[in-house]
């Protein structure tokens, strides 16, 4: 939980200085484009707003009407972030370079000033796009960071199985957004550096619709794993099975007849199961058994926060 808040709160301050550098660019150079890009990085500002209190209301203690507490919130407030704001700043950038590419409009002022001095224009543009990137570097390092360490922890091997098997849909909101942001850098750098060399504005127009796709693909990418985790989705199939031989392997069991989990948090995993225990056994037995075997698999799972098993009559 730590390491998510820490990621959140690097890319809210990486976000929030990007968004002076724009607008700080489009008072010199009155370009709406960097306006527009404005709005862009106060709308990635505002996802990190979103995570926060996601992270804060998921923290509240279980109540009666919450008996397993709050820790879906992350994964509602994620879902938010994907939809609404990935969603629609993707939508608006895609437009906005489309319109761009129907008029040829440039978006660079050819002339800017500053105390006196006359400037070209796009020379603002390079020195916020490149102190933008330096910003983002930031947040992505710590995102990063955050994503090995919890690779390591759960032993997986690559970004794609930490995507389909995370349930810290914060940290994988958060890096995401980081990744996506330094791409579109990257993108409205090269579009701006064509249309400099070439005079062409079909570059710079062009950088803005790659820029949108690229975050309505993603948005679409998150937006389906935080459903995935509000539906209520069970553990990866490998991890349940190790869960499974937990039980299936205790002395005490004769047949495991059925075995339930769900995710009710980040890192918060409820397992229900179903057992059949030997005739022979009286309940003091009974006890000690599920007692073993709840120990077991919180050790087997560091996920695994509520074990309830349940013993079942003999068929």
């Amino acid at each position: 939980m730590a390491g998510s808040k820490t990621v959140v709160l690097a890319a809210l301050v990486a976000n929030g200085a990007i968004a002076v550098l724009k607008f700080l660019g489009f008072l010199i150079t009155g370009s709406p484009a960097m306006l527009s890009e404005t709005y862009h990085s106060v709308s990635d500002t505002g996802n990190q707003v979103f995570l926060l209190i996601g992270l804060r209301y998921g923290e509240r203690a279980a109540t009666r009407d919450h008996p397993f507490g709050y820790g879906k919130a992350q994964f509602f407030y994620s879902f938010l972030v994907s939809v609404m704001l990935f969603g629609i700043a993707g939508w608006e950038s895609a437009n906005h370079g489309y319109h761009a590419l129907q008029h040829g409009e440039a978006a660079i002022a050819s002339q800017a000033s500053l105390l006196g001095y006359e400037f070209p224009g796009v020379w603002v543009n390079y020195v916020v796009l490149v102190g933008a990137v330096g910003f983002e570097g930031y947040a992505f390092t710590k995102a990063w960071g955050e994503t090995k360490s919890q690779m390591a922890r759960h032993d997986w091997g690559s970004l794609r199985e930490m995507f389909q098997k995370t349930s810290d849909t914060t940290t994988l909101t958060a890096l995401t957004e980081d990744t996506v942001a330094l791409l579109g850098l990257l993108f409205a750098l090269g579009g701006i550096v064509l249309t400099q060399a070439t005079g062409n504005p079909v570059y710079d127009a062009a950088s803005a619709l790659l820029i949108g796709v690229l975050l309505m693909v993603f948005a679409v990418a998150l937006a389906w794993e935080n459903k995935r985790l509000l539906l209520g989705e069970s553990v990866a199939p490998d991890e349940e099975q190790a869960l499974r031989a937990v039980a299936e392997e205790s002395p005490a069991v004769t047949e495991l007849v059925e075995l339930r989990t769900v995710y009710f948090g980040p890192n918060e995993l409820l397992v229900t199961a179903d057992v059949t225990f030997r005739d022979d056994m009286d309940t003091d037995d009974v006890e000690d058994a599920i007692a073993a075997i709840v120990a077991e698999m919180k050790a087997t799972n560091e996920a695994v926060t509520k074990v309830y098993v349940e013993p079942q009559a003999a068929a």
